[in-house]
């Protein structure tokens, strides 16, 4: 049953996923007890699960179990304990308790650092992951120094051709974009997609991946048909290989459209959108962020056209689930009350 969820994990079937997990943690929990570390594994794989499904109260209340277990039956500088206080900021951030992740994120550094060494690679990864938090906390310049040294540090150790070290180049240009260092950002990133492109091929996920960042510089440096170009190349392949209903495939179409929306093509991204949105509603579900997101990006594009009521319809339907699922207060909930306000005006 074990295999079986992590089969349909893989295909991206996050319901039939939870099914399964939670049926194996009753089994376990009632095999082996609640404290045994098979069953410990299979709760923090449920809590990922929910992550995915944007469950993210439910999956936070089963790693901070898992997390308290951890720490006191393998003390908390253990690799399995370091695991669960390196997953639980995912979901803190999905929360936008981003504070609450940077502090874990700190702590699994500092032990790791300690015990493993600042240049051993789960340390660098823990790096990465503080990072990332502080990029979401637009804490840009904490964020550069802590680039520098990873990058420093990748490519003294593994080569600058290393997938490691391109992936830190690739964050680099990403924090470098959001500071407005366009031009360093874009050499950046042009390197990273050179490198790629000739050590794995065009075609290969980390390949398209760098493309797609760099249409997105391009796109902020206002070279917007350089960036639809790119984009463009981007679908195509991931249409070709990984499918139309692809995760990445949906993330393609939805920056296109924005492309095709600042370039004022509104009618083609409408097409886009609505071809999304069909997609994600399918297989994600009506309640699911990106499907929510999706509705949010189409209703701006219905209002743009000046089609109001369409785009009443969608950001009424996005209001009520938000308000039900994250609760009145919640950042993503206000902005769309807000988007909704803008609309009526507008009618």
């Amino acid at each position: 049953m074990a295999t079986l969820a992590e089969t349909y994990s893989n295909l991206g079937k996050w319901s039939e996923t939870e099914i399964l997990e939670m049926q194996v943690l009753e089994m376990l929990t009632r095999i082996l007890g609640k404290e045994h570390p098979d069953t410990l594994s299979i709760m923090n794989e449920l809590a990922s699960t929910l992550r995915e499904m944007g469950k993210w109260t439910e999956a936070e209340v089963l790693q901070i179990q898992v997390l308290e277990m951890r720490s006191r039956i393998l003390g908390k500088e253990h690799p399995d304990t370091l695991k669960t206080m390196n997953s639980l900021p995912l979901t803190l951030k999905g929360m936008t308790k981003w504070t609450e992740a940077e502090e874990l994120e700190k702590q699994v550094l500092e032990i790791r650092t300690r015990s493993l060494g600042k240049e051993h690679p789960h340390t660098l990864s823990s790096m990465n992951s503080l990072v990332s938090t502080l990029r979401e906390m637009r804490k840009w310049k904490d964020a550069e120094v802590w680039h520098i040294q990873i990058l420093e540090i990748g490519t003294r150790i593994m080569g600058k051709e290393h997938p490691d070290t391109l992936s830190s180049m690739n964050n680099h240009a990403v924090t470098l974009r959001k500071m407005k260092k366009w031009t360093e950002a874009e050499v950046l990133q042009i390197q990273v997609l050179e490198m790629r492109t000739r050590s794995l091929g065009k075609e290969h996920p980390d390949t398209l991946r760098a493309m797609s960042n760099l249409a997105l510089t391009l796109q902020e440096m206002g070279k917007w048909t350089e960036a639809e170009v790119l984009e463009i190349q981007v679908l195509e392949m991931r249409n070709r290989i990984l499918g139309k209903e692809h995760p990445d495939t949906l993330t393609t179409m939805n920056k296109l459209a924005l492309i095709l929306k600042k370039m004022s093509k509104l009618t083609e991204a409408e097409v886009i959108l609505n071809q999304v949105l069909g997609v994600s509603m399918r297989v994600l579900g009506k309640e699911h962020p990106d499907t929510l997101s999706t509705m949010n990006r189409l209703a701006s594009t219905l209002k743009k056209l000046r089609k109001w009521t369409e785009a009443e319809v969608l950001e009424i339907k996005v209001l009520e689930i938000r308000t039900r699922i994250m609760g009145k207060e919640h950042p993503d909930t206000l902005t769309t009350m807000s988007n909704f306000s803008l609309t009526l005006k507008k009618k």
